[in-house]
């Protein structure tokens, strides 16, 4: 039996309701693969900053180094600034465990529908690797004359020779792993960007020497923008920086049909550091406490973190069992087209793993 201690953060709005069915749906997968789980809650947050004036504790990040794994829903507050929530508790949780991959899925499973016409499951099934600790996210800068009409805001984004070629390289090692094209896209703006962007380029040509066997790409961000659209189907890993990847996958994520299935993992890959597991659908305050939010794309998160841990039977279940909901298509959440709650949906995975 393989034992895990996880730290989770359920966070605000439809996080603290996605989170719950999640954690219903490993407790199910840890019965039946062996997997003793400790889930430690962590009440951080936008309501932790509003009591508080910090998004967490002081020493909360060192206090998560004694985790295996992060398990977060989402962050954000309409009554606060996106760069406090951001600053206050992701960037400093990244940085601090050298999170440097963002690995974020698309895949369009059967049993959904995309918004784009004629597109058929796993037409769409791509990932995108976003470099996660420094680039445009990097909040170096400052303002003058702040408040008057001649304000000034100075924004500079930081990329490492390092940076670039770490993250460069895990996207090619994840392109031979993969059973589809092994084939990298880069995305540059290199022709206005004459310096941070070179540097990327130059390194991604480098590193592809590395690999032979690997076709490759390079893609100016807006036109990777038409072609995640026009084309998706041509795209197998693609690697990014931090606003790039950023922007892409929540292109990706409406293309394969639904926010509501969008998985993410914050990782370090030398395992030195715990890694953190998070959707990307943010809080979704409009919806939140109506219990239709759903679930899938927490589920999904915490498959690829039981993967990250090395129960690779138990995630492949998760996933599957996530796959046989969605292609039945019953118990579905309003954003897939259903009208089930998001317990019942939690229910229905977990019921599969039972």
């Amino acid at each position: 039996m393989s034992k895990h201690k996880i730290a989770v953060i359920r966070g605000d709005g439809i996080g603290i309701e996605v989170v719950g069915e999640a954690l219903k749906v490993l407790d199910a997968a840890g019965s039946k693969y062996g997997i003793e789980w400790t889930f430690d809650e962590l009440p951080w947050g936008s309501e932790y900053y509003l009591k508080n004036g910090r998004m967490l504790p002081e020493d909360g990040v060192e206090q998560l180094r004694a985790y295996d794994a992060i398990f977060l829903g989402a962050i954000g507050h309409p009554d606060i600034q996106d760069h406090i929530t951001l600053n206050g508790l992701l960037l400093p949780i990244r940085r601090t465990f050298d999170q440097y991959v963002c690995e974020r899925p698309s895949v369009l499973y059967p049993g959904v529908t995309s918004p784009l016409s004629g597109k058929k499951p796993y037409d769409i099934d791509m990932v995108v690797i976003r470099e996660n600790t420094e680039g445009e996210y990097t909040n170096m800068g400052g303002f003058m004359y702040e408040g008057h009409p001649n304000e000034v805001a100075v924004q500079t984004a930081v990329f490492t020779r390092r940076g670039c070629e770490r993250v460069i390289r895990y996207a090619f090692d994840l392109a031979r792993k993969r059973a589809k094209e092994n084939h990298v896209t880069s995305i540059t703006k290199s022709n206005a960007l004459g310096y941070s962007m070179v540097l990327w380029d130059r390194t991604f040509e480098r590193v592809a020497q590395e690999y032979p066997d690997i076709t490759t790409n390079s893609l100016l961000i807006d036109a990777a923008c038409m072609d995640f659209i026009r084309r998706p189907e041509a795209f197998d890993v693609v690697v990014a920086s931090n606003l790039f990847g950023d922007i892409l996958t929540d292109i990706g994520a409406v293309i394969a049909g639904s926010m509501g299935l969008a998985s993410s993992a914050n990782l370090d890959p030398t395992r030195t550091n715990p890694s953190m597991f998070e959707p990307t659908h943010g809080t979704a305050p409009d919806i939140a406490g109506q219990g239709i939010a759903n679930p899938m794309a927490q589920v999904l998160t915490g498959a690829m973190m039981v993967r990250h841990l090395g129960d690779e039977k138990a995630a492949d279940a998760i996933e599957e069992s996530v796959k046989s909901v969605l292609a039945v298509g019953e118990i579905l959440t309003p954003d897939l087209g259903g009208s089930a709650s998001t317990t019942a949906v939690g229910d229905a995975i977990a019921g599969n793993l039972a």
